[in-house]
């Protein structure tokens, strides 16, 4: 999990979203960032309290990838809910 620090790292020292966001697309092939962005994104639909069910009919996502958000969301000091709040 060495790597993993290293990028966080990287990302953490950077200061403009728009290298951050050429960083993401030169390391994930358009997929990966796919899944990354409906992750995201069922992350906040279930903070606004969208029903599991409505979340994986309108991203097109298996209710367990769903839960999974749900359950990181539910955790005591949720860094996921954390990074939610922020961005509302």
């Amino acid at each position: 999990m060495n790597s993993i620090r290293e990028i966080a790292g990287y990302l953490a020292s950077v200061n403009k979203p728009q290298t951050i966001e050429d960083f993401l697309s030169s390391i994930f092939t358009p997929a990966e960032l796919k899944t990354l962005s409906s992750r995201w994104e069922l992350v906040k639909l279930l903070e606004q309290g969208v029903s599991q069910r409505k979340i994986a009919k309108q991203l097109h996502l298996s209710l367990c990838k769903i839960t999974r958000g749900s359950k990181e969301l539910k955790k005591q000091n949720s860094v996921l809910k954390m990074a939610v709040n922020t961005i509302k």
